[in-house]
């Protein structure tokens, strides 16, 4: 079977199963809600922030508040995309049909790699623009300096999480294996060891940690944090990359 018609079968896949269409759905509903929320509670206690709180007062992260939350769907999606296949027992008709598992892996990854994109960007700007209206005189404005980029990274950024999903799901081969496994880290295991003192150099270099500094402008006080907004982004995609390679190795050597 030719590229063109894998990635339109992949495509066929993807819309036509209501369980993707509704986790992009909620990460978009998600992550503009919270973020709103949060913006609007920024503004109310801004008055009572310490000196030291207000010169890391970051009016367009702030915005993006719900991607935490938002990036658990993308994460369903990426691992619903490709895992579905394994646990339905389609993925064996797939392979039947299409017999290049590299060309397979390829079609589906690309496809939905694509359709987060389009989501992700939408959603970024979306949660800027209205968390900045509940911001009032707080609110940046895109114009300013490191703002577009922070947009662009906040859509770049649910993308990878989406695509490092898909490389987990291919290797683990199970849709309630794979969310047991990435639920958990990115809410829970990423966060603490990214807050307590002893783990923290090590947590900092974990795909989300390092990711999200690409939708920062203001950095906070005393943040002795060895890379930038890119070079934090460079650190998930190669996360994004090795979980893709796994995925494809695991593929192409076992059966299906």
């Amino acid at each position: 079977m030719a590229t063109a018609q894998v990635v339109r079968s992949e495509w066929t896949k993807i819309r036509s199963v209501a369980s993707t269409v509704w986790t992009l759905s909620l990460a978009v509903v998600v992550t503009i809600a919270l973020g709103m929320l949060i913006s609007a509670l920024s503004k109310s206690e801004y008055d009572n922030m310490s000196a030291r709180d207000r010169l890391s007062f970051d009016p367009t992260f702030i915005s993006f508040a719900g991607m935490s939350l938002g990036q658990l769907a993308m994460i369903v999606f990426g691992v619903l995309v490709v895992a579905n296949e394994y646990s339905t027992g389609m993925i064996r008709t797939s392979l039947a049909a299409v017999p290049q598992r590299g060309a397979f892996l390829f079609g589906k990854i690309s496809v939905a790699t694509l359709l987060a994109l389009a989501v992700g960007m939408a959603t970024s700007f979306a949660a800027f623009f209205l968390g900045q209206a509940m911001l009032g005189d707080l609110k940046a404005s895109l114009g300013d300096p490191g703002v577009l980029r922070a947009v662009f990274g906040g859509g770049l950024y649910m993308t990878l999480i989406a695509m490092f999903s898909m490389g987990v799901a291919a290797m683990l081969r199970s849709p309630m294996l794979s969310l047991g496994i990435l639920m958990p880290f990115f809410f829970l295991i990423s966060n603490i060891l990214s807050a307590v003192d002893a783990t923290q150099k090590v947590g900092r270099f974990l795909p989300d940690q390092a990711g999200s500094k690409i939708m920062q402008v203001v950095p906070p006080v005393g943040d002795d944090t060895p890379y930038g907004p890119w070079g934090g982004l460079g650190i998930m995609v190669l996360w994004v990359v090795a979980a893709l390679i796994g995925g494809f190795l695991v593929l192409k050597r076992r059966d299906a």
